[in-house]
C-alpha cells in the first residue's frame, strides 16, 4: 500500500520534557487507522504535528514520500490534512455556515447563499444543525458536527478525528461512520483518536497503541481484542470489565431530598421538567442531544436563568432559590462540572494548581485571611495526587495537558469547594479506560459520603453502572424515572425516543 503520511524517528518536546518519542508511523491510502492510548501518551501531540500545530523536535514528517514540516494549520490544510480538534475550534461569533466556509470564501459573497450551501452539505452529511445559528449557541454534540462538516467541504485527503464521536448520539455516530467508509471509498486516508474501544475494534483496518510517547504496537486489527489492546495501553491486565454484566448492582437508599425543580421552564429548551435529587445517592439523568437534560441541571446551578414568568420552582432542601449567577449556588453547596471543558471549565493558560485553587476562591473566602501561592499550591497538590493528574511537569499549564487530564483538573477545581450536590454533566467524555474507572469511584465515594449526585451522560453503560436511579429526559422534560433494577438499554433507550 501507498505510505501517504509517515513519521520517522519522530520525537517532539516541551521546555525539554518528550511528549512523543522516536515514533515511526505509517499511513497508507484509502486506510482507517485507529490510534489509541490512555490519556497524555501522545495522541493527540503526534496528530497536532501532522495538522501544523507543532514542529516536530526531531525526526520526520513525510507527505507522499516528501519531507514537510508545516509551519502552519493552514499550510497542512493546503496540503490536504484536515483535522477535527477533541475541542472544538470555530469561531464563537459567526455563524454555522460563516464557519464551514472560514477559509474558503469567494471574493464577492452573499449571506444567503452561502446559508443555502451550507445547508445543502449538511443535509448531505445528515448533520441536523441550523446552518443560520451561531456557533455560541451550540452544544458540543453540534458543534462536533460542524467542525466534520468544515473539513469535509475543504476536500482534505487526510483527515484527522480526535474522538469524534464523544458526544454523538448512537443514530449519529452511525452517520459518522458512515461518512467515514464514503471518505475511504473516495480514497481518502483517516486517523481517528477514540478511547471507545468497541469503535476502533469494528471500524479501523489497523490499530497503532502508543504508551508514554512510546509507540508499542501497530497491527490489522483482526489481530487485536479489547484485551489485548488495553493491556498494550496501561502495561497490564485490568481486573475485571467496566461496565461488565456480572456486576451486581444494589441501589443505594434514598436520603434526604436535597433539590427539586417543580414545573421549571426556560424557552423551548425547557418544559414544565419536574425532578428530584436525593442525598446519598447517584442519580442518572439519561436523554438525547436536544432532550433539555444538561440545561434542567444548568438551571438549578445558576448557570441558566429560567423564565421569569411561569418558569416554575426550585427548591434547595425545602426552601424556594432563584440562584441569579452561578457563585450563589456554589456557596449553596451545589457544584456543576460542564461538559465543555475548553469553554466553560479550564483557564488554560494558568497552571494546574492555580485552576484548582480558583474553585476554592469562587466559592467565597474570609476576606481576612491570608493565602500565599505556597499554600494554595499544597492544598492543590491533594486533588492532583487524588484525581492522577499526569502532567510533564507540576508549572504545566492547562493547554498543554491532555484532554483527559484537563477533564481531572476540572473535576478538582470544583470538588476542592467540598459540595452537597455534585452534576456530573458527561464526566468521562474524551477520557482513558483506566481514569473512566478513577473517575467512576470518586462519583462512587461522594454518594457513599452522603452527597447527592448527579450523572448525565450518553453513553448508556455508564448510566447503568453508575446510577441507583434513572431519570430520562425528552423534549425538554423528565419523561420516565427507573430503579437500576427495572432500567435496562431497550428500557431507555425507548423512553428516551418515544
Amino acid at each position: 500500500m501507498t505510505a501517504v503520511v509517515e513519521f520517522r524517528n519522530a520525537s517532539k518536546s516541551f521546555r525539554g520534557n518528550p511528549a512523543v518519542r522516536n515514533v515511526d508511523f505509517t499511513l497508507t491510502a484509502g486506510e482507517v487507522h485507529a490510534l489509541v492510548g490512555e490519556n497524555g501518551a501522545g495522541k493527540s501531540t503526534l496528530t497536532k504535528v501532522l495538522a501544523g500545530l507543532y514542529p516536530l523536535t526531531s525526526g520526520e514528517l513525510l507527505i507522499d514520500g516528501k519531507p514537510v514540516q508545516f509551519a502552519s494549520p493552514a499550510e497542512a490544510m493546503a496540503a490536504g490534512v484536515a483535522m477535527v480538534f477533541q475541542e472544538t475550534n470555530l469561531v464563537p461569533s459567526m455563524n454555522v455556515a460563516q464557519n464551514i466556509f472560514l477559509g474558503d470564501e469567494r471574493f464577492f459573497n452573499r449571506l444567503r447563499g452561502i446559508n443555502i450551501m451550507a445547508q445543502q452539505h449538511l443535509q448531505r452529511l445528515n448533520f441536523h444543525v441550523e446552518p443560520t445559528a451561531l456557533v455560541s449557541s451550540l452544544g458540543a454534540a453540534k458543534k462536533q458536527m460542524v467542525e466534520i462538516a468544515r473539513a469535509v467541504h475543504h476536500k482534505a485527503r487526510i483527515f484527522i478525528f480526535d474522538e469524534p464521536t464523544a458526544t454523538l448520539t448512537p443514530e449519529e455516530k452511525e452517520h459518522f461512520f458512515a461518512l467515514v467508509e464514503r471518505l475511504k471509498g473516495e480514497g481518502a486516508s483517516v486517523i481517528f483518536i477514540s478511547h471507545a474501544l468497541e469503535e476502533a475494534l469494528q471500524h479501523a483496518d489497523r490499530i497503532s497503541v502508543l504508551r508514554d510517547g512510546e509507540l508499542i504496537v501497530t497491527d490489522v486489527t483482526a489481530n487485536f481484542t479489547r484485551d489485548s489492546i488495553v493491556q498494550a495501553m496501561v502495561g497490564r491486565q485490568l481486573t475485571g470489565e467496566l461496565y461488565g454484566d456480572e456486576q451486581v448492582r444494589v441501589a443505594r437508599p434514598p436520603g434526604e431530598k436535597v433539590l427539586t425543580l417543580e414545573n421549571v421552564s426556560m424557552g423551548k429548551a425547557v418544559r414544565s421538567a419536574t425532578m428530584s435529587v436525593f442525598s446519598g445517592q447517584i442519580t442518572g439523568l439519561f436523554g438525547l442531544v436536544g432532550a433539555g437534560r444538561t440545561e434542567m441541571m444548568k438551571i438549578a446551578a445558576g448557570v441558566l436563568k429560567r423564565d421569569f414568568f411561569h418558569g416554575g420552582r426550585i427548591r434547595l432542601r425545602g426552601e424556594p432559590v432563584r440562584f441569579r449567577v452561578p457563585r450563589q449556588a456554589v456557596t449553596r453547596g451545589i457544584a456543576y462540572i460542564t461538559e465543555d471543558r475548553k469553554v466553560d471549565g479550564l483557564f488554560d493558560t494558568m497552571d494546574i494548581a492555580q485552576n484548582i485553587f480558583l474553585g476554592k476562591l469562587a466559592k467565597g473566602t474570609n476576606p481576612l485571611s491570608v493565602m500565599t501561592m505556597a499554600d494554595a499550591r499544597a492544598q492543590a497538590a491533594g486533588w492532583i495526587e487524588a484525581l492522577n493528574v499526569r502532567s510533564i511537569s507540576d508549572a504545566s499549564r492547562v493547554v498543554e495537558l491532555s484532554g483527559g487530564n484537563q477533564q481531572k483538573v476540572v473535576i478538582a477545581k470544583s470538588l476542592i469547594q467540598e459540595p452537597s450536590i455534585v452534576i456530573f454533566d458527561e464526566p468521562t467524555r474524551g477520557v482513558d479506560v483506566g481514569a473512566i474507572a478513577e473517575i467512576h469511584q470518586i462519583i462512587e465515594s461522594l454518594a457513599d459520603a452522603g452527597a447527592a449526585v448527579v450523572v448525565i451522560s450518553s453513553y448508556l453503560p455508564e448510566v447503568l453502572s453508575l446510577s441507583d436511579r434513572i431519570l430520562v429526559a425528552r423534549q425538554g422534560r423528565v419523561v420516565e424515572e427507573m430503579t437500576i433494577d427495572e432500567a435496562s438499554e431497550e428500557k431507555i433507550m425507548y423512553a428516551a425516543v418515544h
